[in-house]
């Protein structure tokens, strides 16, 4: 998702992660703003308490995750716990909150995160599991709030947002 960011302009991108960094300083019209905080090599990341208190000083529009686990429960976790401290400060903060997962609702991490239920929108690769699909579900009603990749890349109509 990251890659389809420069073609819009006026954005304020606020991130935690370098190659985020990276794609949008080709964004002429965008402001970037780079936390600080622990590099954590693998994934030139930053996390810890300091990148945590670094996104509590901003209330975003969005934000757009990822996932790296999550459970039959909607339950969403990590495996490292400095990130386990970044990832709810940069959801509770969002006005609207999106998650982009790739397939990892079939895998447990030690340390949660937040449940699907407090996210808006989840952009999957494929349709979840019935089970995890009905018990989260039920939160939202008659709105489906779950969007395969395909769908979530279809344009909008003029004059009606997705919801």
């Amino acid at each position: 998702m990251a890659q389809a960011l420069p073609q819009h302009s006026n954005l304020t991108v606020i991130t935690n992660d370098i190659d985020i960094t990276n794609i949008m300083r080709f964004s002429p019209g965008s402001e970037i703003i780079v936390s600080g905080g622990t590099l954590r090599r693998t994934d030139d990341g930053h996390l810890g308490d300091l990148t945590a208190q670094f996104f509590g000083q901003f209330k975003p529009d969005f934000a757009v995750m990822g996932c790296p686990a999550g459970d039959s429960d909607g339950d969403m976790s990590d495996f490292d716990l400095p990130e386990v401290r970044v990832d709810p400060a940069i959801l509770w903060q969002a006005r609207r909150r999106f998650i982009v997962d790739h397939g990892k609702f079939r895998r447990s991490a030690p340390a949660r995160i937040a449940n699907l239920t407090d996210v808006d929108t989840l952009i999957t690769d494929r349709l979840l599991a019935p089970a995890l699909e009905g018990s989260v579900g039920r939160r939202y009603g008659s709105h489906r709030p779950f969007l395969t990749r395909r769908e979530a890349a279809r344009p909008v109509s003029r004059g009606r947002a997705r919801q």
